[in-house]
């Protein structure tokens, strides 16, 4: 179920960012899927919880299995498994509004609630409950009985919680989000033992460091895991402890789980040296696994999004130069599960193939995504364009929420909107949503976010009747040239023999964007015309300088 769910969060991310139909439709495709076949709908409960598997029979028949048939969750329902069922029809929900999506997340949320949440004085949440009596105190649930973990309570957030509070804003979310990380910060951190957090426990949140193969060892991306998370909330419901926490991490996890020779990020070490070591010890071998960098690449890309320091962006830089230059398969196309300390591929095993269950797309779709939305909004300034396609009553209170992920309050703004090519006006810009027009059918939503202190955009609006109307927004400088490049070549795809730029936000024109433009209009032909409205003084004042204002005219 999961290993689907994980192959549909990819397709639905990639719709948000190309609106490409082609990619929607395989992820509504793949949700209607997942709950036909894999889920249980208790409605006596007002629950549901998803199938570990199906078999299919010859004769094209089903065989439910309900129960885990992994070594290290047989016979239990782990509760990672029911979280990551929901992690591609939550992200589908977020572009069509689809209420059976809503309505399945909010079931599923049951299920944690009455069943994996540990309501007694400690909290939190249990790793595993039985299948039967759905209980986490079974004797039959052996060395996962009464057990919480890293996986259990902390990754709601990143795998539904935060996509579904985006889709929503409805409080019930923000709590829950507020409860998870906040258990993190209470029972995690152990500083005094180790420079790595602690990740499993027993029901008193005592340390668990005799289980199965984690010991008492670290898995490096968690660490990161959780403070690009922390960061995340921080802009949420903003506390010193989230954000302290996600420093902490940061300005500690280098020196101890990462290649500072090589790059990348470690898989799993001992938490504690020994006597007479310098470093942490390898629990298996020295391999670098995909879904770890990509903690490690946004977990840094957010913290110097929100806090502006230039190490935190350092490795950033770093951890995605070794990714783009190992991980990315270049010729079969797709990604390597692990690859050797030196960049090699590991190509032995189970992880020769690329498709996995614990792979599927998941972690490579969110690093493509999250990482364009941190460079482009926060880090270089520049504005991004995001795709919807909501269903007829989708949303509920008719508000299309388009932040893309938390950012810091303010952060960005709405600048256009467009339904079906259409230029549409009726949105807040500062709280990030679109009212939907009442009763209407199927449409696509185009929404362009603008970072508050963008450096420069070139926006093309429309095309109609051979003119073509653009917008030009903040300081251009040499750099910007290609993005002035990107919509006045696209006017002339579609066919524009006039630019009608409207320059009311252009502090600067810079003179390489001034020739840019005559050379366009010299290529273009002696018919082609090139106006400027709203110019400021120190933009005509450019354009009259450089004596081009008998080829660019001011209006």
């Amino acid at each position: 179920t999961d290993t689907i769910s994980r192959l549909v969060y990819g397709f639905a991310s990639a719709f948000l960012l190309t609106g490409n139909d082609r990619y929607l439709e395989a992820a509504e495709k793949g949700t209607e899927y997942l709950r036909k076949h894999m889920r249980f709908a208790d409605a006596g409960e007002d629950i549901c919880y998803w199938y570990h598997a199906i078999d299919v029979k010859e004769d094209g028949g089903e065989q439910k299995i309900l129960a885990s048939e992994f070594g290290d969750d047989y016979d239990a329902l782990p509760c990672y498994e029911q979280i990551y069922a929901l992690a591609g029809p939550v992200q589908t929900y977020r572009v069509t509004g689809d209420p059976a999506i809503y309505e399945d997340a909010r079931r599923t949320i049951n299920l944690f609630n009455r069943f994996y949440k540990d309501h007694g004085p400690n909290g939190g949440f249990y790793s595993h409950i039985d299948p039967i009596e759905l209980s986490a105190h079974t004797e039959a649930l052996g060395h996962n009985r009464a057990r919480k973990n890293w996986n259990s309570v902390g990754d709601h957030a990143p795998a539904y919680l935060i996509n579904l509070w985006l889709a929503t804003g409805e409080k019930q979310y923000a709590d829950f989000l507020e409860y998870t990380f906040d258990t993190i910060c209470a029972h995690f951190p152990d500083y005094d033992n180790s420079p790595f957090v602690n990740e499993r426990f027993h029901d008193d949140w005592s340390k668990d460091q005799a289980w199965g193969w984690q010991q008492n060892r670290a898995v490096v991306g968690h660490n990161l895991k959780i403070a690009w998370n922390l960061m995340r909330m921080h802009s949420l419901r903003g506390k010193d402890t989230y954000k302290d926490l996600a420093e902490k991490i940061a300005a500690t996890i280098p020196d101890h789980g990462c290649d500072r020779q090589r790059g990348g990020w470690y898989d799993v070490v001992e938490r504690v040296l020994e006597p007479g070591q310098k470093f942490h010890r390898y629990a298996w071998h020295d391999r670098k696994a995909w879904w770890q960098q990509e903690q490690g690449i946004l977990a840094y890309l957010i913290l110097h999004g929100v806090l502006k320091n230039d190490d935190h962006l350092r490795y950033a830089r770093e951890g995605t130069a070794f990714y783009n230059a190992f991980f990315l398969d270049t010729d079969s196309g797709g990604v390597y599960f692990n690859v050797l300390s030196n960049g090699e591929p590991y190509a032995l095993g189970t992880e020769r193939g690329k498709g996995s269950h614990s792979m599927a797309g998941y972690h490579s779709f969110e690093l493509a995504y999250l990482a364009s939305v941190y460079t482009n909004l926060l880090i270089r300034q520049e504005p991004m364009d995001f795709f919807f396609k909501p269903k007829p009553g989708g949303f509920k209170d008719g508000l299309l929420r388009v932040q893309p992920d938390i950012l810091p309050v303010g952060a960005v703004r709405i600048t256009d909107v467009w339904i079906d090519g259409v230029v549409y006006a009726d949105f807040d810009a500062d709280k990030l949503t679109v009212r939907l027009p009442q009763g209407h059918g199927d449409i696509k939503v185009r929404v362009r976010l603008t970072p508050s202190s963008v450096r420069f955009s070139a926006d093309l609006l429309s095309v109609d009747g051979g003119t073509a109307k653009l917008a030009l927004i903040g300081t251009m400088t040499p750099h910007d040239v290609k993005y002035l490049d990107e919509a006045v070549g696209g006017a002339i795809e579609q066919g524009a023999r006039a630019l009608d730029m409207d320059a009311e936000g252009l502090a600067s024109l810079c003179s390489e964007g001034l020739r840019y433009l005559v050379f366009r209009k010299q290529k273009a032909g002696s018919d082609f015309r090139i106006c400027v409205r709203n110019a400021s003084e120190a933009v005509a004042a450019a354009i009259g300088m450089s004596e081009f204002d008998e080829e660019i005219e001011l209006v």
